[in-house]
């Protein structure tokens, strides 16, 4: 029997649909990425399953709606002690035990027990950080399985970026032998801003540029590394990003950006998938797809069966390029109200901001037609008063099915006396 193949994620950290070449961008430079694309397959309409980081990132672990696990609201702070219920099944879980499971980067699904650490949920090593990197106290832990002590160092922020794929390429490695999942989620480009001093590349986007510009140097040296490891044809690599983009960087065509609701901006990512002879190359899909795919898609790729209360879908033959979509639609939330769905050609949106008023769009229903006009500008409702109709009982179905977890999940909170970052 054939080897299953590796697997590394990329995620990137508030990285914008139009921030990279083959996506649109034309001001940072991204031709490793662009390169990936080329070689792999890119899928063009592919939905991060929150609009912010804390509910997207439990969305792709477990292929389920933050909203089932009492996370959908918001995102993690330094002061809270809720997380993703320690029972919940997780990519390296359901990897076990074929799988060695790597987390390098950023957590954010909860710091204190029971929520902590990351092992707990399957990985086999953790080097990076409990939260966003603009939250305090801040610290880099590192080590290896369940109930053994993390080491705790300060973090060097303009190195992060070099030092994960510097620990994703020594896991890989490690591990050569067998198969091997890694989920390389990446601190940049999210806020503070700051780039390496060791590898510059003179961006023109500023700041911002040069920290999306080291992220795209650093895809390139891991492609060319598992290369020489031997590992390349072995290997799936998926980069994408956790949401849209927050105070920088480029929605592309798209409306608005990260935490706006249920406009394209917060949600549309990219989404390139790389496994020379596994995957076709340069081939380009509008198929609708979500992160909650990459759990029940890994497992597929992995020849393991998916568990059945899903809300992702297996997009490998979508990938391998003899599928449709498993879609007919995508629900999109804002904090734990469905505030869109997504069909291949229609937007149906019923929450928005104006200023500080969160506002439900029920009495003022705007439907877009997104093979036409993707900047989400006009409605059309009053030209397709039957599609209103549909999209409508498509809403309520899905308030009906999801809303309801809202109540009953609450956050799982740890005991009083736990310390803030326990080893």
């Amino acid at each position: 029997m054939a080897r299953p193949p590796n697997a590394i994620v990329i995620l990137a950290d508030d990285l914008g649909y139009g921030d990279i070449g083959c996506d649109g961008g034309t001001i940072i430079r991204t031709p490793e990425i662009d390169r990936m694309a080329a070689e792999g397959v890119r899928l063009t309409d592919f939905y991060a399953s929150a609009n912010v980081c804390t509910p997207s990132r439990a969305g792709l672990l477990t292929g389920q709606y933050a909203i089932r696990h009492g996370l959908a609201r918001e995102v993690i702070q330094p002061a809270d002690t809720n997380g993703l219920p320690p029972g919940a099944c997780t990519i390296p879980k359901a990897l076990r035990p074929e799988y060695a499971s790597a987390l390098v980067g950023k957590w954010h699904l909860g710091h204190v027990p029971p929520h902590w650490p990351p092992q707990l949920y399957g990985f086999d090593r953790f080097c990076g950080l409990p939260y966003s990197h603009d939250m305090r106290p801040l610290a880099l832990f590192e080590g290896g399985p369940a109930g053994e002590p993390l080491t705790e160092s300060r973090p060097d922020f303009a190195r992060l970026t070099e030092l994960f794929f510097r620990r994703t390429l020594e896991f890989a490695e490690a591990n050569r032998d067998r198969p091997f999942f890694v989920l390389l989620a990446l601190t940049a480009p999210h806020v503070p801003l700051r780039p390496n001093p060791d590898d510059l590349t003179g961006s023109a986007a500023g700041a911002y540029g040069e920290v999306v510009e080291e992220i795209d140097r650093n895809v390139g040296r891991l492609l060319r590394r598992l290369e020489a490891l031997g590992l390349d044809r072995e290997t799936l690599v998926i980069f994408t990003s956790d949401n849209g983009p927050w105070f920088e960087g480029s929605s592309g065509p798209f409306r608005d950006r990260k935490g706006g609701s249920a406009w394209e901006g917060g949600f549309r990512v990219p989404f390139i998938a790389r496994w020379p002879g596994g995957l076709p190359p340069g081939r380009v899909s509008d198929a609708l797809a979500s992160n909650l795919d990459l759990l029940p898609t890994l497992l597929a790729f992995a020849g393991k069966a998916a568990p059945a209360d899903l809300d992702g879908c297996d997009i490998s033959g979508v990938l391998r390029g003899d599928a449709a979509s498993p879609h007919d639609e995508i629900v999109l939330f804002d904090n734990t109200h469905v505030a869109a769905v997504r069909t291949p050609r229609w937007k149906y949106v019923v929450r928005s901001y104006y200023r500080t008023l969160d506002i439900p769009l029920d009495r003022y229903p705007l439907l877009f037609d997104i093979s036409l006009d993707r900047g989400e500008t006009y409605s059309v409702a009053s030209l397709h008063p039957q599609v209103v109709e549909e999209m409508k009982r498509r809403i309520e179905r899905a308030r009906a099915f999801y809303e309801p977890f809202a109540a009953a999940r609450p956050p799982s909170p740890a005991p009083a006396s736990a310390a803030a970052h326990p080893d």
